[in-house]
């Protein structure tokens, strides 16, 4: 449900509907068909996955959502006192915009107004989000840009005088190979300008059988959420995959601090992608690659940061020390 359009508050910038379904293909197209097979990731956020990720986000096991929330909750005047009164607000893959209320309050309480830039590829996100926050803050305007990171910072063209605020929370950067992530702050550092800052979630390494935990639900919500990409594929492009033929799995690698996810075939099957006249054959046992998710060390952080010629300023834990929160100005 699109959200109450109150005195000119909320516009929305949406993306090509083709273009995505093109890019879905080509991925699909050239994942399926490499010897070790793989999705991306950025395609678990349809309307399904995103309401199966917000179905996560509340589980016991997976303690990143309320670890960062609990930071957010207890640091956010200081957060918003490291940016000028009246800066704007722009978050990269905002989903649900549960934990940016926090920083949305405590910048109200420095300014009049705020306008918000939540940058998201699912546009039920951008829409959900936005119904909550205009509900509850009468001050903020909100300019929804529908688009992956960089193309919708490309889109971010109006003049914020006072500075921005940019968020990349969840631990997203996880997502990225660590020099992948480097990469990308390189670059977002470049268009940072002296008063800007970005706040950013990391997820810590820590215990294994935690992090299995995490990524692996007794509930099965995480193997439904994994799965929905097969379904999805299915929906979109004319795919014949029998979800039930798959199993969630999800592993961590210690040595390179990583989660990996996979759907494992559990028999020798052969999908075929209409619209891509596609036969793919499956062995039993055989994997497609789905996700890591990237856990960092402090030191790591700090490599990180130095890697994307960026400074940290400050970094707030929660209280069972499990995540961080970081803020990163231009500049080494």
């Amino acid at each position: 449900m699109a959200p109450e359009i109150r005195d000119g508050r909320f516009d929305l910038v949406a993306g090509d509907p083709a273009a995505g379904g093109e890019d879905l293909a080509r991925a699909v197209a050239s994942g399926l068909r490499a010897h070790e097979k793989r999705l991306p990731c950025r395609f678990f956020y349809d309307a399904a996955g995103s309401a199966l990720f917000e179905e996560i986000c509340e589980l016991p096991e997976y303690y990143l959502t309320r670890a960062e929330d609990e930071i957010l909750a207890r640091h956010a005047g200081e957060i918003a006192g490291a940016v000028a009164p009246g800066c704007a607000l722009v978050e990269l893959g905002s989903g649900s915009a549960r934990k940016t209320r926090h920083l949305v309050q405590a910048l109200l309480a420095r300014a009049d107004t705020l306008r918000y830039f939540p940058i998201d590829i699912s546009r039920s996100a951008l829409l959900a989000g936005a119904t909550g926050l205009l509900a509850l803050h009468p001050g903020v305007s909100i300019h929804a840009i529908e688009a992956e990171y960089e193309a919708g910072l490309a889109k971010l063209d109006e003049p914020t005088p006072n500075g921005k605020l940019v968020l990349w929370l969840g631990s997203n950067v996880g997502n990225l190979a660590r020099d992948e992530a480097a990469r990308f702050l390189g670059r977002l550092a470049r268009r940072l300008t002296r008063n800007d800052r970005l706040l950013v979630g990391i997820d810590l390494r820590k215990d294994k059988r935690v992090l299995e935990r995490a990524y692996d639900d007794a509930r099965g919500v995480t193997a439904r959420f994994n799965r929905n990409l097969l379904a999805r594929v299915n929906s979109e492009l004319g795919a014949d995959f029998d979800v039930t033929r798959f199993r969630h799995v999800a592993l961590y690698d210690d040595e390179a601090g990583r989660i990996e996810m996979h759907l494992e075939s559990t028999c020798a099957q052969t999908v075929h992608v209409g619209r891509l006249h596609l036969d793919v054959a499956l062995a039993a046992g055989e994997r497609i690659h789905t996700e890591d998710s990237y856990k960092y060390s402090r030191g790591e952080i700090e490599e990180l940061a130095r890697r994307a010629a960026m400074r940290i300023e400050r970094t707030w834990l929660d209280t069972g020390e499990r995540f961080s929160v970081n803020l990163f100005a231009a500049g080494a």
